[in-house]
């Protein structure tokens, strides 16, 4: 009988961190993806990592490319915890034209085609590939129980969203038996659930593959001259073309269990699915759970003070509400509503922020106006600052989703200055 507590020994977890997320606009001009800032003290790819370690997973490596520094600065100072002499690793595995000096990595499958004699080294029975730029929980020992007992050659993680927010996703079709029987990689008319036009099945990136089947997967793909060597444009269709993948969906696997008729995952890869991602964390009950202690999600965060609320000079103390606050944080008499505070965030006097996201060591000036803004991390703002209530205004400084979130990094603030 197959446990599920000794498949993850047998598995390695390769994450694919990276990207550059162009779509998040000037919040990755100076860092991948995957380091973004999310949740009051996260960075996103501590989700994918801590999903590894709660599911039993404690050999990962971490793939990355683009605008590296701040990723594996992060990595090296919050993920050095595991025990080499236990065979528990976190390897870092930069693009190093390891195989042919033309070349960075030039898709995901090249990514990881580049590095299989250090896979091999490390000796897995099974591969688990990972995409580093998604929230959510799995106990993804679930998900390797039911490949090894479905048989199938590769088991690809997928979820039920909105039809049209899978332009930016693999979408898959399905038989009864959860065989996949069709795969489009990022459609422009994404095709709808058979029953439910309004959504469509769509990959959370997540696959699992015996490691020798995937080691001749991506040989016979990187001798493919046309291949574009990527996941969800030339492996998985192939899968699926000859039968082998099956789906599954998160509802099998996600944590808590208790939310399995309505699991949780966020691709937060635009700036108006960021924001919203993080004032969701805000509310009185939110979908995901960062209190639970069962499933804890591990970062690297400073020796910080505890955050402090103290009157402005005439004894006002403001009021909060729905707010979350990081370590380092001070605010001076000020209103906050529905904001997310990360790290050494000082909010000066007689502010009113509402719908706010705002990253670690930023100043909000006194008697600043703030509505649905993400603030990159190190602003500041000078005093008397208003966003969010002029959109032409927003739009000439900042930049400014058609829903009216207003991103604003330290390069912008600097440019207003000079102008």
């Amino acid at each position: 009988m197959i446990l599920a507590r000794e498949l993850p020994k047998r598995t390695i977890a390769l994450v694919l961190a990276g990207g550059r997320g162009s779509r998040l606009h000037e919040l990755t001009d100076r860092r991948a993806k995957p380091a973004v800032y999310f949740g009051g003290k996260f960075r996103i790819i501590d989700f994918a990592l801590s999903n590894c370690i709660n599911s039993g997973i404690r050999r990962m490596a971490v793939l990355t490319q683009y605008k590296s520094h701040s990723l594996l600065r992060h990595l090296q100072r919050g993920w050095n915890f595991l025990r080499g002499e236990a065979n528990e690793f976190i390897d870092l595995l930069p693009a190093q034209q390891r195989v042919d000096e033309a070349f960075w990595y030039r898709g995901t499958a090249d990514a990881i085609s580049q590095n299989i004699d250090i896979l091999r080294a490390y000796g897995p029975e099974y591969i688990l590939v990972l995409a580093g730029d998604h929230i959510y929980k799995q106990d993804y020992s679930l998900m390797l129980l039911d490949h090894v007992q479905s048989g199938a050659k590769c088991t690809v993680g997928c979820i039920e969203v909105p039809r049209m927010e899978a332009t930016a996703l693999g979408v898959m079709h399905v038989d009864e038996q959860r065989r996949i029987t069709a795969f489009l990689e990022k459609p422009k008319d994404p095709p709808a659930i058979p029953g439910k036009p309004d959504k469509a099945l769509g990959s959370m990136g997540i696959y699992v593959f015996g490691a020798e089947y995937l080691y001749q997967l991506l040989e016979d793909d990187m001798a493919d001259e046309k291949s574009d060597h990527d996941f969800g444009k030339n492996v998985i269709p192939r899968v699926v073309k000859e039968g082998g993948a099956l789906a599954h969906p998160l509802n099998m696997s996600s944590i808590p269990s208790g939310t399995r008729n309505r699991p949780y995952w966020r691709d937060v890869g635009t700036v108006d699915a960021f924001w919203a991602a993080n004032l969701d964390l805000a509310a009185d009950l939110p979908e995901l759970n960062l209190y639970d202690r069962d499933w804890p999600i591990w970062t690297y965060q400073e020796q910080l003070p505890p955050a402090k609320f103290v009157p402005d000079e005439r004894g006002l103390n403001g009021e909060t509400a729905n707010v979350l606050i990081s370590g380092g944080c001070i605010v001076v008499g000020s209103n906050i509503r529905r904001a997310v505070l990360f790290s050494n965030v000082r909010v000066e006097a007689s502010c009113t922020i509402h719908e706010a996201v705002i990253m670690p060591d930023t100043v909000i000036g006194r008697g600043s106006r703030l509505s649905k803004v993400v603030i990159d991390r190190g602003c500041r703002l000078p005093e008397g600052t208003v966003i969010g209530e002029d959109p032409e205004q927003d739009a000439r400084r900042f930049h400014r989703t058609d829903t009216g979130v207003v991103l604003v990094t330290p390069e912008m603030l600097q440019k207003r200055v000079a102008a």
